[in-house]
């Protein structure tokens, strides 16, 4: 592991504790620009992590301290995110300069340093999402190209299967979401960014009968 450090950090909270792992990508045109910016104090970002595309990890931010990656977001009720969650920015063009599939030798990094988080800290699977799950009307990463369902069969993260019960009632979706974690004041918003995660071949922001089986799914191994 390679080490650069970042001032983009302060304390975690007292009593508070790690519970969440969060997914990006950098977005950027080159890791060195990606590196730069998270250790520029000016910009007042960074993650804990940056995977480059040929699987080298860096440190930037001590787990014990609270990086500045998620921004305004929320999961499961909770608002502060930054202050319990690890933030692994990977490296990738995004969608603004060319948005492109892992490498594999990247994704192999993504699911050693994943594994190694999970071993350390308490972290319940439904709690391994992406920047998109937790600022659906913000973000869109790490995006389609990101493999949810191999790094779920890991043990890292969860795969929901399709329920047997067609609910048609968005309600009763909204609510189910919500279960899930999602914040759904923008439902559109949240559809997209489950559909981003759970179904990247349909991401539209609206309903089918696939992606409602889905979030019911996943709704109901929740815990």
């Amino acid at each position: 592991m390679k080490k650069r450090t970042s001032s983009n950090f302060d304390h975690r909270p007292v009593n508070v504790h790690i519970d969440m792992l969060v997914f990006h990508y950098t977005g950027m045109q080159t890791a060195s620009l990606a590196l730069d910016r998270m250790c520029d104090l000016a910009t007042e970002v960074s993650a804990h992590y940056m995977i480059d595309e040929n699987g080298s990890i860096w440190s930037l931010v001590e787990e014990a301290d609270r990086a500045w990656h998620a921004g305004v977001a929320y999961w499961r009720g909770g608002t502060n995110i930054n202050a319990r969650s690890i933030g692994i920015e990977i490296v990738n063009p995004g969608h603004h300069f060319g948005y492109c599939a892992f490498p594999d030798v990247q994704m192999k990094s993504v699911i050693e340093l994943s594994l190694d988080v999970l071993s350390r800290h308490p972290i319940p699977l439904q709690n391994v999402v992406g920047h998109s799950d937790i600022a659906p009307t913000r973000k869109i990463d790490p995006g389609e190209f990101f493999d949810w369902e191999s790094l779920a069969g890991l043990g890292i993260g969860l795969w929901p299967s399709q329920a047997d019960h067609l609910e048609q009632d968005l309600n009763a979706l909204a609510s189910a979401l919500t279960r899930i974690g999602y914040d759904v004041s923008n439902f559109s918003m949240a559809l997209k960014a489950f559909q981003r995660h759970y179904r990247p071949k349909r991401v539209t922001g609206r309903i089918d009968s696939e992606t409602a089986r889905l979030i019911i799914g996943l709704s109901q191994i929740i815990e």
